[in-house]
């Protein structure tokens, strides 16, 4: 949970920065409660700013990349995105940018 979350990051156990160790800092993530791929892989795109990040379960890039004639399913778009690393994150977003979604369109 958050909490547990931010107990670890309080009390030192886990730290998470820019100059930390992906690797590690991505089991622990995924050691906690209520962490899973998705989430440790928008912490570790926002949080580490880690290129290679990938979200293929994530709804609006499984949408806008079947909008696009990509794969849609997680396990077609993984094996489509390897010709992308290590530059994943960078997909992710433009995958996100081109969905027809609200969120994507600034009020007028």
């Amino acid at each position: 949970t958050f909490t547990t979350l931010v107990g670890q990051l309080a009390d030192g156990t886990l730290h998470l920065g820019v100059e930390s160790d992906w690797a590690e800092a991505r089991a622990r993530l995924l050691a906690l409660p209520g962490f899973g791929p998705w989430t440790v892989d928008v912490v570790a795109m926002r949080a580490f700013g880690d290129p290679d990040a990938f979200l293929p379960t994530d709804l609006g890039i499984r949408r806008a990349a079947g909008e696009l004639g990509l794969p849609s399913t997680p396990a077609a778009l993984i094996a489509r995105a390897e010709a992308w690393r290590p530059w994943r994150a960078y997909a992710v977003q433009y995958l996100w940018a081109t969905d027809s979604h609200p969120i994507n369109f600034l009020p007028v």
